[in-house]
């Protein structure tokens, strides 16, 4: 028993060790220069292209909507005259 408690504190400590070190180069804070880092120059804004998730989203509620209206379909209860 007490090999286990000390097994699991040890793979307790184990893990949660590496978090407790700070692993920053400096303190201080970077300078702000050249606006929001994921949009080259523009500023903070949309990233990446939302017509194109927007689209894929709708796509998938399409296909999801599609796909059960058709498992309904062909899994209805034949029994019924």
């Amino acid at each position: 028993m007490t090999r286990t408690i000390v097994a699991l504190v040890g793979a307790a400590w184990a893990l949660i060790a590496p978090a407790t070190v700070a692993l920053a180069a400096e303190p201080a804070a970077s300078p702000g220069v050249g606006g929001d880092p994921r949009s080259p120059g523009q500023g903070p804004g949309l990233v990446g292209d939302p017509l194109f998730a927007i689209g894929a989203v709708l796509l998938v509620a399409v296909l999801s909507v599609v796909l059960t209206l058709g498992y309904v379909r062909l899994t209805a209860d034949r029994d019924r005259s």
